[in-house]
């Protein structure tokens, strides 16, 4: 079944820093609206909800999957959904966005050495788990998001430890998803032409930010002629390939500035640019102000208690707060 042509997908850019790739979204505003959306929405990054109260729908492109109390919600990135309640109801959530390959960089020997915890490649996916069904799930998610709101010494080792545990599991469901019989031509039936046609291209750019390449090597992984690659891109995303490239540069510069003494010029050929001045100008389009600037503003929130510096970069890039407006 194809995507419907009126659908309109938003591209999402959460902030990971480099040193801890874990954000935790949670509290008494975070609501779900019982209006449905217009938009389907997409992120860079492995999202898992666990949904405290009331019960509602997830939409997954054409498909939509019933979601209630306990319940614990799994979306690799690129995947477009929404979510919207039950009539005359709020549910609460809390969400987990981080990334397995940095958090768990080093884990392993190889980089193809061990289980895919990004939970991308599967086919028949397991979207929703039930409390009742999976409990040691909830359990998980739970403790996670308790530990991110307690910050207890050593908490992050805790978190990590945490996270990968929960990646484990969640990896041995959906193997054992993608092993039923018709898997594969379940996940074909429903699954749009444009949900994941540019999900190459975007793997492409956060495997390759750092090299200079053409647009052509993002549409031949697309198996597109440019002309429509960039199209098709533009739709999606609302931004030209070369832009979204760049973006992407920022924001790996951001982590850098932030978590290394690296100098700026070093700094800019590390994420890809071909000259400081380039580099420059596009990071004060994207962040509204220099490099310098940033480093400077961003280690001095970190020395002000209860102050954290992602905020500002999602303020830019990502949701800190659900939406108000979901039409």
């Amino acid at each position: 079944m194809s995507k419907p042509k009126n659908t309109v997908m938003e591209y999402r850019n959460y902030y990971l820093p480099a040193d801890f790739p874990v954000l935790v979204l949670t509290g008494g505003h975070w609501k779900i609206s019982d209006i449905p959306s217009s938009r389907l929405h997409f992120h860079n990054c492995l999202e898992i909800g666990l949904c405290h109260s009331h019960s509602g729908t997830m939409k997954f492109y054409s498909e939509p999957m019933s979601f209630k109390e306990g319940d614990v919600t799994c979306i690799p990135r690129n995947i477009p959904h929404t979510t919207y309640s039950d009539q005359g109801t709020e549910s609460r959530w809390s969400y987990i966005m981080f990334d397995p390959a940095q958090l768990f960089r080093g884990l392993f020997l190889t980089p193809d050495a061990g289980p895919d915890l990004s939970l991308f490649s599967y086919r028949n996916y397991r979207h929703i788990l039930p409390r009742e069904e999976y409990p040691h799930i909830h359990y998980l998610t739970l403790s996670i998001i308790r530990e991110m709101e307690d910050k207890r010494p050593n908490y992050q080792i805790c978190v990590k430890g945490l996270l990968l545990a929960l990646s484990i599991e969640l990896n041995r469901i959906q193997e054992e998803a993608s092993q039923e019989p018709g898997a594969e031509a379940s996940h074909k039936a429903y699954l749009p032409e444009n949900a994941l046609i540019i999900s190459p291209a975007l793997d492409y750019i956060e495997d390759n930010y750092s090299t200079q390449f053409p647009m052509e090597d993002l549409a031949e992984v697309c198996h597109m002629s440019l002309t429509h690659f960039r199209r098709v891109f533009h739709t999606i995303m609302r931004t030209s390939p070369l832009d979204y490239l760049n973006s992407t540069r920022i924001m790996k510069a951001c982590n850098l500035l932030l978590s290394t003494e690296e100098s700026i010029l070093t700094i800019s050929e590390m994420v890809g640019f071909a000259s400081v001045s380039n580099f420059n100008r596009h990071f004060r389009s994207v962040i509204r102000m220099t490099p310098r600037e940033y480093r400077s503003r961003m280690l001095l929130a970190r020395q002000k208690e209860g102050n954290d510096s992602r905020q500002t970069i999602l303020e830019f890039t990502g949701w800190m707060e659900p939406e108000t407006d979901p039409s």
